[in-house]
Order: structure tokens, then C-alpha cells, then sequence
């Protein structure tokens, strides 16, 4: 429908306007008058009752795209104790923080009422919130199911069902959760479901889930890779703090710091700090609060430089960061994807640089392999290692590098086989 109120829609453009007056203002306030592509095509059909089945790369107002339409379409629930009529499924605890801060956002003012609810906490006050009454409730899969099993949460009157990111769903295992909590809803459900990539496997997952779906692909002008100055430099693993900190410092906006293991990243911080650089840490091993404190650090300012293991690779929504770090090479090429994409979000530009050592060179070769070309070598900067400067002009073999063939290529053998080797030596 088209607001007929005083609420200023002629300072809003496209499928802005066909939202509720209170919608409109929350999003005025919110500083945006302009629909992104992904917004544009899915409001309408979303606010028709139409299934829709979205693909559009992270940054690009997903979130909005289905949150704004949603809350258009509730209507206020009577009574205490309501079931929940939404359900939003995420990935990570910080993708559904997120969406519930949307929900904040464009649910200003409104009677509707959300919760997030996810794993790594006690879910005391996630009962209780629950129990009070909600309209719209966002969830992590693995404590849905929990809660479920205990009775505290029934799924009897979900309408409005809301799949975020499968393709980072299907990459955690969460495919038989989903399964089980479709068991618990209405088939005559609205079903939203978005996807970064769309493979044939997620494909026929779709297919599957929804009824006669609008389709949606939002394919950007310029591939979000390759908006981002990509960087590889070869270093030794000793000096890579050493050409780190000069690169953050001259960083003018916020950066983000990739490393594979949890305990490396507190290392990282407590020398960055050293060196005059505001960095705060992320990964499995913080408690939820502290994530949050840092997350909320990072976005406000109050820190630089967030280091970060892969935990954080798709659930980090900040527009303003210029770059990203792979301190430590991933170990999975379509990982180095997911992380230089925290930069170059909502079509602005961004730069990756990543460190690699002497015995990382066949991950970037998959990387390489995956991105169907080499990424650029910085042979300027200054390399105290022999064996990386040897690194650096060794020609490149595809799928064989300086320590053996790649990973994925490598015999795999059973523990008790290691053991047993381990017993002979």
C-alpha cells in the first residue's frame, strides 16, 4: 500500500513508499531514502504474500529487504504468552544480533515485539523473554531446537519463515536443524529465503521449501572481489607483525585482522595496543558479552583494528571497513571470499592483503584457483627472510606447493592409523 499520512515519502524513493507511514519514518530516521536492488525487487512480492527465493552478495540490504516488508505485514498480537508469527534463522549468533538490531531500527515504535536467541549463553533470560510474549523471534538453529526439546518455544503459529544465509548454513551442517524445524511449521507459511550463492544443491533446497517463488538475483555491476585491491605478500612467519603494524597504521578507516587459531589473536591485540593501534580480539573462545563489547567497540570507533578467527568471517555487518588482513592464510579457499568480503560492502572500494609464508603457498594456489587468477604480489616491501624471497620467485604449480601438494589433494588417515605410526617411530 502507499502512505497517504504526513510522514515526508516524497523524500523516499521506490518500494519505500509502498510501506506503512511509521515504516517510512523509521527509515527516514534511519538516514536512508533510497532502495538498494535487492530492496527494490523484494518488498513488493514480499508485501503480496509471495514466497521468494533471494540471492545477493552480503553488504547489499538484505536484511532490510525482508525485515521491512515483514514488520509491514504483522499486525498486533493480543494477549500474553503469544507464539511467535516470524522466525528468522541465522547462522551465527552475530548475524541474528544483527538482524535484531535491524528489528530495533525499523520496528521503532511499533507494537511488535522480538527476541535473539542463540547459543554460547545461558538461556535464562532467553526463556523468559519468550515467555512474555513475542511476535518475531530470531534464532540461531542449534539453540531453537534446544529450546523446542524443552517446551519453551512452540513454532504452532509461525506465518512469516525466514531463511538467512543458506549457503553459510549449509557449510556449518545445519541442513537436518532446518529439516526438524520445518517439521514444526505451518505449510501455509510465507517462506524468504536468501542465499549469497546460489549452487544447484541450494537450488533444489529451495525448491523444496518454497511455492511458487518471485526469484531474485541481484548480480552487482562489479563483482564485490573485484572491487577490492587485492594483495599478496610473502613473508616469513616471524616477521609478519613486523609488516602488519606499518599497513594498519596507515589505514585510514577501520581494518579487520584474519588469524586461524584463538589463542594467536590475544597475542595480536596486546602488541597492536603496544604499538599505539586500538584493537580489540573476537573469536570462540570469548564469552558472549565480551563479543558483543567488542563487536559494538569496533563498529562505534572505539577501536581500530578487530582481530578476528573465522568465527566472525560472515556474521560482521560494518559498512565502513577499508581493509582486511589474512594474518594466517585460510585454510579453505572459499573462506579467503568470505573474509576480504567484511571490505568493499554497499558498493564502496576496499583492500585485502594477505600474509604468506613459505609453507602457505598451496592455499593460495586454491585461492588462486578459485578466483581464476593470481593475486598480485608486493615484492616491495622489506623481507628479512631468504626463504621467503626464494618463495616469492619460485614459479607456481597449480595445486602443489612449497610444502607438498594441496591439503584437500593430501592421503587422509584414521587416528587410529596415526597412532599406530606414531607407536612404530
Amino acid at each position: 500500500m502507499t502512505s497517504t499520512s504526513s510522514t515526508p515519502s516524497h523524500s523516499l524513493n521506490g518500494a519505500f513508499t509502498t510501506l506503512s507511514p511509521a515504516m517510512q519514518e523509521n527509515i527516514l530516521k534511519a538516514g536512508y531514502h533510497t532502495p538498494t536492488p535487492i530492496q527494490e525487487q523484494a518488498i513488493p512480492p514480499i508485501l503480496e504474500g509471495r514466497d521468494l527465493v533471494g540471492t545477493a552478495q552480503t553488504g547489499t540490504g538484505k536484511t532490510a529487504a525482508f525485515v521491512l516488508p515483514m514488520l509491514n505485514r504483522l499486525q498486533k498480537a493480543e494477549g500474553k504468552g503469544r507464539a511467535p508469527r516470524s522466525l528468522i534463522l541465522a547462522p551465527t549468533r552475530e548475524l541474528a544480533i544483527q538482524i535484531g538490531e535491524s528489528l530495533d531500527t525499523y520496528g521503532h515504535h511499533s507494537p511488535h515485539v522480538h527476541t535473539v536467541i542463540f547459543g554460547g549463553v545461558s538461556q535464562f533470560h532467553q526463556v523468559k523473554a519468550v515467555r512474555k510474549g513475542i511476535d518475531v523471534l530470531v534464532a540461531t538453529p542449534g539453540r531453537l531446537l534446544d529450546l523446542m526439546s524443552q517446551d519453551h518455544i512452540s513454532l504452532e503459529a509461525v506465518e512469516f519463515f525466514v531463511l538467512d544465509e543458506m549457503d553459510r548454513m549449509l557449510d556449518m551442517g545445519f541442513l537436518p536443524d532446518i529439516k526438524r524445524v520445518l517439521k514444526q511449521i505451518s505449510k501455509e507459511r510465507q517462506t524468504l529465503f536468501f542465499s549469497a550463492t546460489m549452487s544447484a544443491r541450494i537450488e533444489q533446497i529451495a525448491s523444496n521449501m518454497v511455492k511458487d517463488p518471485v526469484r531474485i538475483a541481484i548480480a552487482p555491476d562489479k563483482p564485490a572481489v573485484e572491487r577490492i585491491q587485492q594483495t599478496v605478500l610473502f613473508v616469513d612467519p616471524s616477521d609478519k607483525l613486523k609488516v602488519l603494524v606499518p599497513h594498519l597504521e596507515r589505514t585510514p578507516g577501520k581494518a579487520i585482522v584474519f588469524l586461524q587459531m584463538k589463542y594467536a589473536a590475544n597475542k595480536v591485540v596486546d602488541r597492536l595496543n603496544k604499538e599505539g593501534i586500538d584493537a580489540t580480539a573476537i573469536h570462540g573462545n570469548k564469552s558472549q558479552a565480551a563479543r558483543v563489547r567488542a563487536l559494538d567497540g569496533f563498529r562505534e570507533g572505539r577501536y581500530q583494528v578487530l582481530v578476528a578467527t573465522d568465527v566472525a568471517a560472515r556474521g560482521i555487518d560494518v559498512d565502513d571497513i577499508s581493509l582486511v588482513v589474512n594474518f594466517d592464510m585460510p585454510v579453505e579457499a572459499e573462506t579467503y571470499v568470505h573474509r576480504i568480503g567484511r571490505t568493499a560492502r554497499a558498493g564502496a572500494e576496499g583492500e585485502a592483503i594477505s600474509l604468506c609464508s613459505p609453507m602457505d603457498r598451496a592455499y593460495l594456489t586454491a585461492i588462486e584457483k578459485l578466483l581464476g587468477h593470481e593475486v598480485p604480489a608486493d615484492l616491495e616491501h622489506d623481507l628479512h627472510s631468504e626463504e621467503a624471497r626464494v618463495s616469492t620467485l619460485k614459479p607456481r604449480v597449480p595445486g602443489q606447493g612449497r610444502k607438498g601438494p594441496h591439503p584437500k589433494n593430501r592421503s587422509r588417515t584414521k587416528p587410529s592409523q596415526r597412532r599406530d605410526r606414531r607407536r612404530r617411530r
